[in-house]
């Protein structure tokens, strides 16, 4: 790897294009190394996770908005939409739009998390809406998607973004652009101009994860990726971008960011080095935030040995800066603590999500969240005897660069009325690459079989796995049946009418 030193430069410098982070990257999205084949396998596990969370949300309200506002933008020849079948067509940036909230609507697929956090899934639905438009291949897709991950990951292990309460997904635009210049092989100029105006549209504020949390948490990712869609168009018209829009005087990093004084080191490939950076991302097997599913499984084991929740006096939970500030107490959100609450706010309070694995023993992405569930007496009286702090160490294990140390679970200490302790900690999830049961192909299949079984026909879920296990070798015509479609009728619609759905 190379490792970049990003700096503010004024604009007497003319800092030299060959020199600025957004080259770099633009560099090696144009570099056409070759896809390992582990890369190539784990690219598949999480095209078919992507799948299973878009699904299992398929008839929630912001995705059937999100695909509302995508058929009002068909077209013959585009891209497809979750749901729809191979047949209906839409531009593609629209496909990004609807696609991309279906599979972030349940905040359960895969994750990075270092300086900054991610959800390098969230590059799939913009880069394969382009593929599918544009006539690619799988093979193309897949180098196409080994370039979103690479660079999104390394953005995320170098740039803090939410210390400033900048938006996670302001890594999200730059890295679908540099995907979909890898897949349509574009020139490195060309993705240079991408780049920049993907990040320039898609700078926004954390609010939207702040408080009681709204819907916009799904459609920030596929705003994002639209966007980036529409950079990409952009420059290949010969359209131009704010430049350098890391390193500028006026830049991101200069007003948005560490400031006149920052300093970062962007790791990225050198040239002819492969992308491998999706191999140390990780998937979700519980449906809440990622620094939450070490403590669910631990919390399995610990609440077995609780017989009566009415007993407990205090339930402490150790863990990382974020943990604690973030979904923990040092967030200092009471929406966190209210039976009433959003999904969206239920899946960020780690208090929550402790008492109600502890309580049941197991998690299920609908289950788990009913309103009836957060309204139930003992688990209220739980949920508000849980607390956290930040305990140095887990900071620290958060942080490490080192992915055997790299860490984010934490302790949990149980204290019983009578003064008895239950106590145990757990490090990384049991499904993390580390883990006791690291996931592999036959997980991720099982997950799609759950989150879609009553929901999809069975011939239909067989379907999609035989095409999705084939994509290294699918044909340009074929992409297309890496679309689902729902049973008729089943699929739901949004009763209300908006701006793209007026008729006079």
């Amino acid at each position: 790897m190379q490792h970049l030193d990003i700096t503010v430069h004024p604009e007497s410098d003319r800092l030299p294009r060959d020199q600025q982070l957004a080259w770099k990257i633009a560099e090696v999205a144009s570099d056409s190394v070759e896809v390992l084949p582990e890369v190539e396998e784990m690219i598949v596990n999480r095209v078919i996770d992507n799948a299973s969370v878009a699904i299992a949300s398929v008839n929630r309200h912001s995705v059937m908005s999100a695909r509302a506002e995508a058929l009002a933008h068909q077209r013959e020849g585009g891209a497809t939409v979750f749901g729809c079948g191979p047949d209906v067509r839409v531009h593609a940036e629209w496909a990004a739009w609807a696609n991309g909230t279906a599979v972030r609507e349940l905040d359960f697929h895969d994750t990075f998390l270092a300086a900054e956090y991610s959800h390098p899934g969230d590059n799939i639905p913009g880069i394969l809406a382009v593929a599918q438009q544009c006539g690619r291949s799988g093979r193309e897709l897949i180098r196409g998607l080994a370039t979103g991950y690479e660079i999104q990951i390394d953005l995320v292990r170098a740039i803090c973004l939410h210390k400033h309460k900048i938006d996670h997904v302001a890594h999200l635009g730059p890295s679908v652009a540099a995907g979909i210049g890898t897949l349509l092989s574009l020139p490195t100029e060309t993705i240079y101009q991408s780049i920049q105006q993907a990040l320039h549209v898609t700078t926004a504020t954390r609010q939207s994860r702040k408080g009681e949390i709204s819907s916009w948490k799904a459609y920030a990712p596929s705003h994002a990726g639209k966007m980036a869609v529409e950079s990409v168009d952009r420059a290949m018209l010969g359209e131009t971008a704010p430049s350098p829009i890391y390193e500028g005087e006026d830049s991101v990093i200069a007003w948005m960011l560490d400031g006149k004084d920052a300093h970062y080191v962007v790791p990225l490939p050198e040239k002819g080095e492969a992308k491998r950076a999706i191999l140390d991302s990780y998937t979700k097997e519980h449906s809440a935030e990622y620094q939450s599913q070490a403590l669910i499984d631990l919390a399995f084991r610990l609440g077995k040995r609780v017989s009566n929740w009415d007993d407990v006096k205090d339930v402490l939970i150790e863990t990382s800066h974020h943990t604690h500030y973030v979904i923990g107490t040092g967030s200092n959100d009471p929406q966190k603590f209210d039976p009433e609450a959003s999904r969206e706010t239920l899946d960020h309070s780690i208090m929550y999500i402790v008492a109600v694995a502890l309580q049941d023993g197991s998690w299920h992405h609908v289950r788990s969240y009913l309103p009836e569930r957060a309204r139930r007496e003992d688990t209220v009286r739980l949920w508000r005897k849980i607390h956290t702090v930040e305990d140095p160490k887990w900071t620290e294990r958060y942080h490490a660069t080192d992915p055997s140390v790299k860490a984010f679970g934490g302790r949990i200490t149980i204290t019983m009325n009578d003064g008895s302790v239950i106590s145990d900690e757990l490090a990384v999830a049991n499904a993390h690459p580390l883990g006791a049961t690291p996931w592999v192909r036959p997980d991720y299949i099982r997950k799609f079989r759950t989150l879609t079984e009553g929901i999809l026909a069975p011939q239909e879920i067989e379907r999609f796995l035989d095409v999705a296990q084939r994509l290294p070798k699918l044909t340009a015509a074929e992409l297309y049946q890496l679309e689902i479609a729902l049973p008729a009728g089943t699929l739901k619609s949004n009763p209300r009418t908006g701006i793209f759905g007026f008729h006079k």
